[in-house]
């Protein structure tokens, strides 16, 4: 009887075949290699070690879940998903939960550590090219209400929240390519300006900015980093800022100065000027706009930017045509709606998270755990971030989907997907039913040639 060498294969449908794909992707690169190795999580292992357990975790989140139980249904139940990232199993929820209540400090620094290192691997903002472009770098504080229980959970303000207790997250984000550098959770009454310089430095670190990076980044930040001490330091340590005058009372003062107001064409009700008080306060020379909006009262609601940015980069920054000669107003909008930009930034990735990875459904009491929860929350956003730019080299179209629709309508595809004998990923087959398989199909077929995945497109 002759031998027959053909290899054994088997197969598993699947209800998330985009997200397979990312899993075969971040495995051929090895991304997630630093947590694996710099995590030393002191717990028992019965059949899955605690690095092993965080995975599980990481996939759960990936997979839409709002919460850690979900990992029950959405990833022990799907074999083809567990390979895709490197994994024979998924843990149980409850093991995976009792992995993260185990981490201590030194796992928070660890996990830091590791953040940085694939950071600085894979991301686009730690190759950004200073010479030919400015770095922007927003910088927020986003509340995170939880049980009162909870360590470090104190009331505070959150939003449409009264009376809630909870923590604060505090983000740095490299602008131009939505990824997130640095995520950092603090005790509920944490404002800005008390971790605003140790936000920066870890950035800076995160980034390795010298004094000539330095020179050529950009910080945005809303009016509690505009204090006279933080600007001064922002400045003293080369930095660009563009941020809001922090006292209120002071903002008024200066808005008095004002000459000429000027009507915001793209806003109504709201005007601008140039506040006149010469800016001797400040290390470097800053301009400083009035901003003034009508409140329902008939009174004025009184701001004022401050910004070390030239009106030439400014006018760039604004998406001013280059060969348009600015009129004086121009250059005074400018700045303002710069700022503005603000809104689709940092405030749309706290957003986003939100409604797409569920960051403020999964809170631990214990505030390590929750540390290094928080360090998930941030690969995963960075991972999809990745994923989209990836997927945009082959088809344009995912540039304009948020995170939300990442994981909710590219992610969860159905497809039957074979593995070898080895039980390594060959193939994948797309539904053509699904209108976004049709779309990400191309894409998905190019992105995994180098892992010899093959893709394709039928009936399943």
């Amino acid at each position: 009887m002759k031998k027959d060498n053909t290899k054994h294969t088997n197969g598993h449908f699947t209800a998330r075949a985009a997200l397979l794909a990312l899993g075969v992707k971040v495995e051929q690169l090895g991304i997630l290699q630093p947590m694996m190795e710099q995590m030393q999580i002191k717990q028992k292992v019965v059949k899955d070690t605690p690095n092993q357990k965080l995975l599980d975790g990481l996939i759960t989140i990936l997979a839409g879940a709002h919460g850690l139980v979900e990992a029950n249904k959405r990833v022990r139940t799907d074999p083809a998903l567990q390979r895709a990232f490197g994994r024979k199993r998924c843990a149980e929820q409850s093991v995976i939960s009792e992995t993260l209540d185990a981490c201590t400090e030194e796992n928070v620094v660890q996990m830091q550590q590791a953040m940085q290192t694939i950071y600085q691997r894979h991301s686009q903002g730690y190759q950004h090219n200073y010479e030919q472009e400015w770095q922007l770098m927003d910088i927020d504080l986003s509340g995170q209400p939880c049980g009162k229980k909870a360590e470090f959970a104190t009331k505070a303000y959150f939003a449409k929240q009264r009376n809630r207790r909870g923590r604060q997250l505090a983000r740095v984000l490299a602008s131009w390519y939505q990824e997130i550098v640095v995520d950092r959770i603090y005790e509920g009454k944490t404002i800005l300006p008390i971790v605003l310089q140790e936000l920066i430095e870890t950035a800076a670190a995160v980034l390795a900015l010298d004094k000539a990076k330095k020179e050529r980044t950009i910080l945005r930040i809303d009016g509690h980093g505009g204090s006279r001490a933080d600007v001064n330091w922002m400045l003293d340590e080369g930095y660009q800022i563009h941020t809001k005058e922090y006292s209120g009372r002071r903002a008024v003062k200066l808005a008095q100065s004002v000459t000429t107001w000027h009507d915001d064409p793209y806003l109504p009700g709201r005007q601008v000027g140039w506040v006149e008080i010469p800016a001797t306060e400040y290390v470097q020379p800053v301009k400083r706009i009035a901003v003034r909006t009508r409140k329902k009262n008939g009174q004025w609601a009184i701001g004022v930017l401050i910004s070390s940015l030239s009106f030439k980069t400014v006018s760039y920054l604004a998406g001013l045509p280059a060969d348009h000669r600015p009129q004086p107003l121009d250059i005074l909008l400018a700045y303002v709606q710069f700022y503005d930009q603000r809104g689709g930034g940092v405030e749309t990735t706290f957003r986003e998270d939100k409604q797409g990875l569920g960051i403020t459904k999964r809170n631990k009491k214990r505030f390590t755990a929750q540390a290094v929860l928080t360090q998930l929350n941030a690969l995963a956003h960075n991972l999809v971030v990745w994923f989209r730019h990836w997927l945009t080299q082959y088809c344009q179209t995912f540039l304009q989907l948020g995170i939300l629709r990442m994981i909710r309508d590219v992610f969860h595809m159905n497809a039957f997907v074979r593995l070898d004998e080895f039980h390594s990923i060959i193939e994948i087959t797309l539904t053509q039913f699904d209108p976004f398989a049709v779309k990400v199909f191309d894409a998905l077929r190019q992105l995994l040639l180098p892992a010899h995945v093959d893709v394709n497109l039928g009936e399943i």
